[in-house]
């Protein structure tokens, strides 16, 4: 019941923003906020009273029921640490979306804020379905609405962003729907029963190529929505179009439906496929961290410059995935988090700036220091986590990533820790252009007003806690990425040992590949 409530809590608050939009535009804004802080701080009163809040193996919560059963479709929900921990997490930045959004969308409220919940439901339901109908079904889900909020509240080229990142997502969504399919019908074959239950399919048993093939093609879903180079062009465009609360549901959210996909449902289907993908995967991670963080300091729009940070931050993640051993998740987890705050953060920022100055060229601002100090300083702030300086929580995350890659890759390693040195170069940049030097003729900006420094406050407050006690995520997703690592590793340690043994054949040796396909079959 747990998993239905998160995600039928929102959906329901969507149906009574949009009917409320009539009564006044203050309606739909409260009954958002005060629905997804409620959501947050019961998922975290349930977190800390569930007695399996640190993990036991099993799922801290199940709903499964019957939905399409001549088709092997199932209502599954399940919530485990990780799931958990990102539902927290799509909580409390649609909060802040909602905060953002205050007095910048003035104009349709009502089926603004539908638009935004019935979005996060979506997302929510991503990171809770278990059965892959369903999982497609949410993964589309999240399209249509920010679609919407793109094209109705952006900026001058809304539409082509709008689109741009429609048609993106939506191809790679539709590859891996035919690989479901596809996934769906092989097991069938082989177990007479055809089902889209994720227990059902984890190691089904697949000839090499096919196995590939469908990694290859889930793996493009999910990297287009992870902005990997080279499925990263609508993530750009998409942030600057977008409105203050959709760049900070994109780059804080969906951006992060990507890597979940990854963890969850590509490399544990495919873990042969994988592992045989790991070093061209690790070469798009690290291009990504070096190539985003050159294009951040090329540019002179806000936002822009945003964006392409999101791009190099999320090639740590990649490349911490592809190194799929325990540390590197971790680390993969808090940076998901940690990018989420940190990047929330600076699309707020870069919003409440627009608001106050009219632009977003960094070229027209200098000097705001002096007349908002405080808007200064949490620029400072964010920019500082977002370089990943010791003591703050994205700096404890980029370290264990290169940690876990170090014992997969020294080579990768050590360029991916050049690009932490780029982010300096770039997040100094931008806080030097902004808020220091002298003060442009006739730009001005007033501080920061109380409520407008609340959500700020809230994330320097948990980038800190996870800079000195990283232990409290990491406890609630370990024993979840461990079992990850686990179903994926053994049958892959026997069959390299296998793969190992070398036999004659037809007066010549070579690996015994029906032997490796035989180590696929469910271990169960």
């Amino acid at each position: 019941m747990i998993p239905t409530l998160f995600i039928l809590i929102p959906g329901v608050a969507g149906v009574l923003c949009g009917a409320a939009g009539r009564l006044g535009s203050l309606w739909p804004r409260w009954i958002a906020l005060v629905t997804l802080l409620s959501e947050c701080a019961g998922g975290i009163i349930w977190w800390i009273s569930s007695p399996g809040k640190t993990g036991t193996g099993l799922w801290l919560a199940e709903t499964r029921a019957d939905w399409l059963p001549g088709l092997g479709v199932t209502f599954h929900l399940a919530i485990d640490g990780i799931s958990l921990l990102l539902v927290l997490l799509t909580s409390l930045l649609g909060a802040v979306a909602v905060v953002s959004s205050w007095k910048g969308i003035t104009e349709r409220v009502g089926f603004f804020h539908f638009n935004l919940l019935f979005c996060l439901t979506g997302v929510i339901g991503v990171f809770l379905a278990l059965d892959l109908f369903l999982f497609y079904f949410f993964w589309e889900m999240m399209l249509i609405p920010m679609y919407f909020i793109i094209a109705l509240w952006g900026h001058e080229r809304r539409f082509f962003g709008a689109v741009k990142f429609f048609i993106f997502t939506h191809a790679g969504g539709l590859l891996m729907l035919a690989a479901i399919i596809s996934l769906v019908f092989l097991n069938g074959a082989q177990t007479g029963r055809y089902s889209f239950d994720y227990p059902d399919l984890l190691h089904t048993s697949l000839p090499a190529s096919i196995e590939l093939a469908l990694f290859l093609a889930f793996a493009a879903a999910f990297l287009v929505k992870l902005a990997a180079p080279p499925f990263h062009s609508w993530l750009p465009d998409a942030h600057t179009e977008a409105p203050t609360g959709g760049s900070i549901i994109l780059a804080g959210l969906l951006l992060k439906t990507g890597a979940y996909g990854m963890i969850r449902f590509a490399v544990p289907f495919f873990p042969g496929a994988a592992d045989l993908c790991a070093p061209a995967g690790m070469v798009l991670a690290v291009a990504g961290i070096i190539y985003g963080a050159l294009l951040a300091f090329s540019q002179t729009d806000l936002k822009r410059l945003i964006a392409y940070t999101s791009i190099s931050h999320m090639g740590f993640v990649l490349l911490g995935i592809f190194a799929w051993n325990g540390l590197a998740l971790q680390g993969v987890m808090l940076q998901i988090v940690c990018h989420g705050l940190s990047t929330g953060a600076l699309f707020l920022l870069a919003g409440a700036l627009e608001e106050r100055t009219g632009t977003r060229e960094m070229s027209r601002m200098g000097g705001l220091w002096r007349t908002a100090p405080r808007m200064g300083g949490v620029g400072l702030f964010f920019a500082l986590a977002s370089l990943a300086l010791p003591g703050l929580g994205n700096f404890i995350a980029e370290f264990l990533i290169l940690l876990g890659t170090y014992s997969e890759s020294v080579t990768f390693t050590a360029i991916a820790a050049s690009g932490m040195a780029a982010a300096v170069i770039y997040a100094l940049s931008f806080v030097s252009r902004t808020f220091f030097g002298g003060l442009r003729e006739g730009t001005h900006a007033d501080d920061l007003s109380a409520r407008e420094m609340a959500p700020f406050a809230l994330l320097v407050l948990l980038i800190l806690w996870i800079g000195i006690y990283p232990q409290t995520l990491v406890n609630s997703t370990r024993t979840s990425l461990d079992n990850l690592v686990q179903s994926t590793k053994e049958p892959l340690k026997v069959r390299n040992e296998i793969a190992s043994k070398e036999v004659p054949e037809a007066g010549k040796v070579r690996r015994v590949s029906a032997v490796v396909r035989e180590v696929y079959r469910d271990p169960r």
